[in-house]
């Protein structure tokens, strides 16, 4: 078995992997607004939140592109420099001297490169969870927000409002003139528009 079938049996463990810390990003933005975000998910939401992350923002998709590319190659990169002492050091490859069998090289590199795409993955989420939350509970604490969008509820009603976030069930909002944020569920909301000439305000 080769090393690109080896990795593809750990898909299914990959992805999971990708929702548990999909949710821990989501979790530790929405704590610091003061919501419980999982009692306002569906699970839908749940197993899409990795991949919402991951398209969220150009330098999260570069950046954790790069993170999969590097780590895809790494087994490769450790296999052919391995017998360099800087590389034995940083990636823990003196066990690997003892006598092992090629094979069983390769895996450890494998196993290697896997456990630095987790530590990459979970630092990359976590952080990225913790800065925008942060920034995004300081803006409303200022008053800095952006009242770009309108809402439209159902029933002919509008306010304007600043998104926060949107899932496949609710919106969460702060209506101008606000600090409190409101959360509407989409069924009551007929549309949302975006004001284009009003991103100062």
């Amino acid at each position: 078995m080769n090393t690109i079938e080896k990795t593809l049996n750990y898909l299914p463990l990959g992805y999971l992997y990708l929702v548990i810390v999909g949710i821990l990003k989501e979790t530790v933005y929405f704590y610091q607004l003061g919501i419980n975000i999982l009692k306002y998910s569906s699970i839908m939401d749940v197993l899409l939140s990795p991949v919402a992350t991951f398209t969220s923002h150009p330098v999260i998709f570069i950046t954790i592109t790069s993170v999969f590319v590097f780590c895809y190659y790494l087994p490769s990169i450790l296999y052919n420099h391995g017998h360099k002492k800087w590389v034995q050091k940083a990636f823990e490859l003196k066990k690997t001297k003892a006598g092992p069998t090629d094979t069983e090289i390769k895996n450890y590199y494998l196993f290697v490169a896997i456990k630095s795409l987790a530590i990459g993955l979970l630092s990359i989420y976590l952080g990225y969870g913790t800065t925008e939350g942060y920034f995004i509970s300081k803006r409303i604490k200022n008053n800095k927000l952006r009242y770009d969008y309108n809402l439209n509820y159902n029933t002919g009603d509008s306010e304007n409002i600043a998104l926060l976030e949107a899932n496949s069930l609710y919106y969460f909002y702060i209506a101008k003139g606000g600090k409190s944020i409101k959360i509407a569920p989409i069924s009551g909301v007929k549309n949302i528009e975006l004001i284009k000439n009003d991103r100062d305000n």
